[in-house]
């Protein structure tokens, strides 16, 4: 036994079963490869979305925390539709400019009291459809990032088998099941495995943080639409 183990221990440390990554990678079957290849290109592509929604969520936090300053710093309405219906830039400013749009293309037509309710519906219905389409291009991407959460562990998993597969035939042709037949193929296996969760775990925590980031904006730009159909409301009635 002690000399089966020195064996072993020098099979091992000459390098000819080397357990680092990239030699589990070329080692490994093809199945198996590609299905490292599919995970790691899976883990790189959820990464690149984590951080470009993480820029997209802070930026329009403050874009919006700078728009509702100055929308309720007691300034013009028709000044601050100047300044930002040619060009807005993020969400807020564009329900603000696609409402004020729909009031003045309908005031300018002459707005009876009796049309008062029509417009204020119209200019509601406006404000919805904004805040629909720009949730919706918001939630770009959060369906990939929800995929790979919920199915890189299985794909990971399938690869394991695979692998652990190839393990078992190595035995039989060997007729060894000593650790330097088995090693290798548990180890191929097991990376598979590794990468699927690599893969998995952020994709999953990502989701969850994006999905209440995205809540929490949405009932933010609800809570303005709703605001500033009052003050129209108001002014309506004043007129």
């Amino acid at each position: 036994m002690e000399q089966q183990s020195q064996v072993i221990a020098e099979t091992l440390g000459t390098g000819v079963h080397d357990l680092s990554m990239l030699s589990l990678f070329l080692r490994a079957d093809i199945v198996v490869q590609l299905v490292m290849i599919a995970l790691l290109v899976a883990s790189l592509w959820c990464w690149a979305i984590i951080i470009e929604k993480l820029r997209r969520f802070r930026r329009l936090t403050a874009q919006a925390d700078d728009f509702e300053n100055e929308f309720w710093s007691g300034g013009n309405l028709d000044d601050l539709y100047e300044s930002v219906s040619l060009e807005p830039t993020h969400p807020m400013a564009l329900l603000f400019s696609s409402a004020m749009r729909e009031w003045r293309r309908s005031t300018d037509k002459g707005v009876r009291r009796g049309g008062f309710a029509g417009l204020q519906t119209r200019i509601n219905q406006v404000m919805r459809v904004t805040i629909d389409r720009e949730l919706e291009r918001l939630e770009r991407y959060m369906g990939f990032l929800a995929t790979v959460g919920s199915t890189a562990p299985f794909v990971g998993l399938f690869g394991t088998v695979w692998g652990i597969m190839n393990s078992f035939q190595s035995i039989a042709a060997t007729k060894s099941t000593s650790l330097a037949v088995v090693a290798p193929g548990i180890a191929e296996a097991l990376f598979a495995t590794a990468l699927g969760l690599v893969a998995a775990i952020p994709a999953v925590v990502a989701y969850n943080k994006f999905s209440n980031d995205l809540g929490r904006y949405a009932t933010r730009l609800e809570g303005f639409a709703n605001e500033f159909s009052a003050i129209m409301s108001r002014q309506l009635e004043d007129d």
